[in-house]
């Protein structure tokens, strides 16, 4: 699990552990990732979503410790704070540094995890969106997220769906199933700790579908009252 080290992830690792399941806590920060996985009673691999050679040593490494990857929840995700969030005075730069862990993260850890989701008997991956991807949402003049018109994290969502569909075809055949998951509007860093949802509620969505069965969606947008509108 990428970005485990703290709120949401850190919940997901927690309540999957209460589950009996083994959950490696994949963070940057060595140091803050080795406290959280010792606080859960769980391992730890350094996982920098936005370094390949990084994501192709954590997969090393749980090759060699586990032989498969049974889920694997892409959960890292950052954001940049503006004073004016306009997309006419948004930079592209700003894109690149949201995308490169937001979406091209998510790639990177994804292919380099495949081999082992493969060996496993029927992986699950999960991609941690947002409702902010919504387009059918940010269109909609009646919707509550209509005023939040953040152009590079919204759309990095949107990417990030899209992405997951994808992924969801190519293994239509396959016991994997791929969804993306919208936790809410969760209280975390990424939001100066605004939401009013809990990060462990934010979480449930994420465990749901990391652990389901055989008949379960693939290729979803999903929350914990149902599906979300593309």
């Amino acid at each position: 699990m990428t970005g485990a080290n703290k709120g949401i992830g850190f919940e997901i690792a927690r309540l999957l552990a209460e589950r009996g399941i083994t959950a490696v806590i994949g963070a940057r920060d060595e140091e803050r990732g080795r406290a959280a996985a010792e606080r859960l009673g769980q391992p730890y691999v350094r996982l920098d979503v936005t370094d390949p050679a990084s994501a192709q040593a954590a997969a090393k490494w749980l090759e060699e410790e586990y032989g498969a990857l049974d889920i694997l929840v892409n959960n890292a995700g950052i954001t940049v704070w503006q004073d004016d969030p306009r997309p006419s005075v948004t930079g592209a730069e700003t894109f690149r540094q949201v995308y490169e862990t937001n979406v091209f993260g998510v790639v990177t850890v994804t292919n380099a995890m495949m081999p082992l989701l493969r060996e496993a008997p029927a992986a699950r991956i999960v991609n941690m969106s947002s409702e902010l991807g919504s387009l059918a949402l940010a269109i909609d003049p009646d919707s509550p997220f209509w005023p939040h018109n953040y152009a590079a994290y919204n759309s990095s969502k949107s990417a990030l769906n899209m992405i997951t569909v994808a992924y969801a075809k190519e293994l239509w055949d396959t016991p994997i199933k791929v969804n993306a998951a919208n936790p809410g509007y969760c209280a975390t860093d990424l939001n100066a700790h605004t939401g009013f949802r809990t990060a462990e509620q934010g979480a449930a969505i994420a465990v749901r579908l990391a652990t389901l069965d055989a008949d379960g969606p693939s290729g979803a947008y999903l929350q914990d009252d149902g599906t979300v509108p593309w």
